[in-house]
């Protein structure tokens, strides 16, 4: 009996789907486009100002 009322069931969906698109109704959503991912590098890390400290002594 099951199968019976999921073939009528298909069947009815079936007819649904022809009539409708007849007057150009289009059940499935259209796909949504996809956002652009643009790949970026990360900025070069600024060169390094080397220095040296010298300690002074006391001893002048």
């Amino acid at each position: 009996m099951q199968a019976l009322i999921e073939l009528l069931a298909g069947f009815i969906a079936l007819l649904v789907t022809a009539a409708l698109s007849q007057f150009g109704v289009d059940i499935e959503r259209p796909q949504r486009a996809s956002p652009e991912v643009h790949r970026v590098r990360d900025c070069d890390q600024p060169a390094r100002a080397d220095f040296i400290a010298a300690r002074r002594d006391q001893k002048c």
